[in-house]
């Protein structure tokens, strides 16, 4: 039975779903997506140039370029409530002992062990969404839950400089610690699968499967023209997003001479309104007259004018800076609702999972590789501008892509009729 057929996506309870899949994913990535608001503390205590601080946060995204794939797999065989559960417990379990971490190396080694466990809660929620909502639903509700992401660092880059100023920062990893753990807890607890056949998908089924052929049909994917587009968009507008994340704060401090609070609460503006465009994005994605993928291609262009604006006009009253960071926050960060949606409308129903694990691999090489670059242009240049010009000519150049091929296919899809 495929996604469309189902009839729990009817069902009362794919609201408790869409519920606990926006719980799971704010919890598991409540530290991560946090982390830059800390970045200014573990930068003093350790004498860390910008560069370290980048690869603090790649340490994080390392594993899941290989473990979304895994990941996506896993989901394709298994239940998601074990795959997401158990991965957001490793994820608890690997901030826990961070906080005891006594050199960066250490911290280091914890933070990619979190990063293996975080694999499973961006593709395991985006295809429990996809398989409790039916079509016309689906944008609206996978923007919902893709929002557990920028909620999670909003309350992190409340609460973490919080717990930082007043503990110590070993401490807020404690704290991103217990709220995976309660996460966890809730996904296992009350997650269903929406399949309630479970001779349809499991184990036995999937291990009958030869390995070789398996894989060949799924990185058969990468020819389809619908993930060539997906690449291109999500390895540009994800590095805004990690630009964003993890040197706005910086950039303030350094730059305009905010203070820390001042500067972590911009960034909580931004993520804050990262969850609105989420949302609201993914929901103007379903009625969107020139396609879903179409509110993607604006999110690219307004991003553009954003980040033009931070770095050419001069702007030091908080007011203004905080309407420019609810500008890049709303489309830096909300782009992903209607992109992920597109991404599991697109694919077969059988491949959802692994499509999915495979375009934010995709995305994972940008995260990982993209917060150092960036340190990097700092360390020597002395100056930000030549980063934020690097992630403006990548975006710019994925939207003259992204048009020319709206243009020339405007039903990109699977090579579904």
């Amino acid at each position: 039975m495929s996604a469309t057929d189902n009839p729990r996506q009817q069902s009362n309870y794919r609201w408790v779903i869409l519920l606990i899949a926006t719980i799971a994913q704010a919890s598991a990535c409540f530290f991560v997506q946090g982390i830059g608001a800390i970045a200014i503390f573990i930068q003093q205590d350790w004498h860390l140039s910008v560069l370290q601080i980048g690869l603090l946060v790649s340490a994080a995204q390392l594993i899941p370029i290989v473990g979304l794939l895994v990941a996506g797999e896993l989901l394709d065989r298994f239940d998601e409530r074990w795959v997401v559960g158990i991965g957001t417990l490793l994820v608890a379990a690997a901030l826990c002992a961070a906080m005891f971490a006594n050199s960066y190396l250490m911290l280091l080694l914890f933070l990619i062990i979190v990063g293996a466990g975080y694999s499973t809660a961006q593709p395991g929620g985006s295809k429990s969404v996809s398989s409790w909502f039916s079509r016309h639903q689906r944008g609206f509700a996978m923007g919902i839950r893709q929002a557990g992401l920028p909620l999670g660092g909003a309350l992190s880059a409340a609460m973490l400089p919080y717990i930082a100023t007043r503990w110590g920062w070993q401490w807020s990893f404690l704290a991103g610690g217990l709220v995976a753990l309660a996460g966890a807890v809730i996904f296992l607890l009350f997650y269903r699968s929406a399949n309630p056949d479970p001779g349809e998908q499991g184990p036995a089924r999937a291990a009958a499967q030869d390995l070789k052929a398996t894989l060949a049909s799924r990185f058969s994917m990468l020819k389809e023209p619908a993930m060539k587009q997906i690449m291109i968009s999500g390895i540009s507008l994800i590095s805004v997003q990690y630009g964003i994340l993890i040197f706005t704060a910086l950039y303030l401090y350094d730059r305009l001479d905010l203070s820390i609070t001042a500067a972590a609460s911009l960034l909580f503006i931004a993520q804050g309104a990262g969850v609105m465009g989420r949302i609201i994005l993914a929901a103007w994605s379903d009625r969107c007259q020139s396609g879903r993928y179409f509110p993607v291609m604006t999110c690219m262009l307004a991003i553009i004018v954003g980040l033009l604006t931070l770095i050419w006009m001069p702007m030091h009253t908080f007011v203004l800076l905080a309407l420019l960071a609810g500008w890049l926050g709303f489309f830096g960060f909300g782009w992903y609702g209607p992109w992920v949606a597109y991404v599991a409308e697109s694919a077969p129903a059988s491949k959802t999972g692994f499509a999915l694990g495979l375009a934010m691999a995709c995305n994972q090489v940008a995260i990982v590789l993209m917060p150092p670059a960036l340190g990097l242009l700092k360390d020597l240049t002395h100056s930000y501008i030549p980063g934020w010009s690097l992630l403006i000519v990548m975006t710019l150049v994925a939207l003259v892509i992204s048009a020319r091929n709206a243009l020339s296919f405007p039903r990109l899809a699977w090579g579904r009729k």
